[in-house]
């Protein structure tokens, strides 16, 4: 695949692979399943090594199971299990063989004549979603959704406690799996580009990117320059209101309203001036396989409304550094240790937040990021305080880097022309405002697009976040929620 480095193994030599990744400081990314042929499902593994720069992807057919490697590398048991539960494909040893994303009676949709299993073991089956079995007369149990106040997204949570203290949590997330990533068989690559922007409104220009970015691989096509710059910017303005947003939030789970009701104005006031600039509020239409759809004219106007917002924005997050109330609520609140942040595969803000000093844009650079100065935020406590002081400071990043666009921002076009190429595949990325965002894209032999492959920043985050709420109270829950950002849709494919 373009954009990566691999080859062939037997899936039986995947363990091995694993463990020498995870003693040389790489990373598994994900691992997922298409059918290259008719009736033949095919695996593919993707992983980051130590260095930066480049991305491995190893591909092996099984013999309708393959080794698990959630044993190796946890972040791995979410990705396996969505395989068994589209694809029909078993892993042997899997710790948590239960379904995650359909009902234990929905057949997969996507099962192979030949490397399926005819039938995967689903331990455990009696027990729903795999919570455990407790019989203890004073632990209460709650399930919570999955219609909740306000306009919040479905999900269903089920909380194990003793008066506040909270034994466990289970996130059952899958309620409106939409089967995004099938919407793309058959779609020509302008097309697929429509279809990424709206996988998770809020990510628009992050899922579009990468999408186009993966395109091009495949296709080799370069970009030109000014719509490589144009696309930063139009990146960081999707950053931005994101984490105004975010913060916003957060202050309203503190309960300090007003905070809340400044952070969405200044979110508002970003989104006015996306629509000013792009006719999207959302930054949507502009972006397209081979650079973008039109020229965008940011030069004459957009640096002063953005001076004027980054004065405003610096102030509000000096007005929440010193309001005890709130930060006090922070502080040592759902704390993500390093290790457990590296082992489920935290992604983003929460795993700068918890001291792994990762960024797609520094570290894997696209676009214009490797001609801009980047600064990396990273927090080592791993708390809510730790989390919303890494997103304000990237909030000060992102206006330094839409300045120095601004700066350097050259004349020409905005478009390269690009043929599908039938058979082509590649690798797309981008750091998303929630963290990594990668897609893998497969064309068919019409040229169109067979199969795409979605690794997206809040399916990580939702596996890690549990973690931070075992043992903790009732009353921190909420705040910890806000505290990293988590979409659902952005979740449930």
């Amino acid at each position: 695949m373009k954009g990566t480095e691999g080859g062939s193994v037997a899936c039986e030599d995947m363990p091995e692979i694993a463990r020498a990744l995870f003693a040389a400081g790489g990373r598994m990314q994900m691992v997922y399943a298409w059918q290259p042929e008719e009736g033949v499902a095919e695996l593919r593994y993707l992983a980051s090594p130590p260095e930066s720069g480049r991305f491995l992807m190893w591909r092996c057919r099984p013999d309708g199971e393959a080794p698990s490697l959630a044993a190796i590398w946890p972040a791995m048991g979410w990705y396996e299990r969505e395989v068994m539960d589209l694809f029909g494909l078993g892993f042997r040893n899997h710790p948590e063989p239960n379904r995650l994303i359909l009902g234990d009676d929905i057949a997969p949709p996507f099962r192979a004549e030949r490397g399926a299993a005819e039938g995967v073991e689903r331990r455990g089956a009696d027990v729903p979603r795999g919570l455990p079995e407790l019989d203890q007369p004073d632990v209460q149990l709650l399930p919570f959704g999955p219609v909740r106040a306000d306009v919040l997204e479905s999900a269903e949570f089920t909380f194990f406690y003793v008066g506040e203290r909270i034994l466990h949590y289970h996130p059952h997330l899958f309620f409106k799996h939409r089967g995004m990533e099938q919407r793309f068989a058959g779609l020509t690559p302008t097309a697929g580009a429509v279809m990424a922007e709206r996988v998770s409104g809020v990510g628009s220009v992050a899922h579009g990117l990468a999408y186009c970015q993966a395109i091009e691989a495949a296709l080799s096509c370069e970009v030109p320059r000014r719509a490589l710059y144009l696309r930063v910017l139009l990146a960081e303005l999707e950053r931005l209101y994101n984490h105004l947003h975010y913060l916003g939030h957060l202050a309203g789970t503190t309960t300090l309203k007003v905070a809340e009701a400044q952070g969405k104005l200044l979110e508002e006031r970003v989104k006015q001036l996306n629509a000013r600039l792009t006719g999207s509020r959302f930054l949507r239409g502009i972006i397209t396989p081979g650079g973008l759809r039109r020229d965008l004219a940011p030069e004459d106007w957009l640096a002063g409304a953005l001076a004027r917002l980054r004065a405003e924005a610096a102030r509000f997050i000096d007005l929440l550094e010193h309001s005890d109330s709130h930060r006090d609520r922070l502080i040592t609140t759902g704390r993500l240790s390093r290790p457990v942040a590296l082992d489920q595969g935290a992604t983003g803000p929460v795993q700068r937040a918890s001291g792994i000093d990762r960024d797609l844009r520094r570290d894997h650079p696209y676009a214009a990021y490797a001609e801009l100065p980047l600064t990396v935020a990273v927090r080592e406590e791993g708390d809510a305080y730790a989390r919303a002081l890494v997103r304000a400071a990237e909030i000060e990043a992102s206006f330094a880097l839409i300045e120095r666009v601004l700066m350097l921002l050259e004349e020409g076009k905005v478009h390269e022309a690009l043929s599908a190429v039938p058979g082509a595949e590649g690798l797309g990325w981008a750091e998303s405002p929630r963290g990594t965002l990668f897609y893998a894209v497969h064309f068919g032999t019409d040229g169109r697009l067979k199969r795409v492959k979605i690794k997206s920043p809040s399916f990580s985050n939702w596996r890690v976040f549990p973690f931070t709420v075992h043992e903790t109270n009732m009353m921190d829950y909420a705040i910890n929620e806000a505290s990293f950002g988590l979409t659902i849709a952005g979740c449930a494919r």
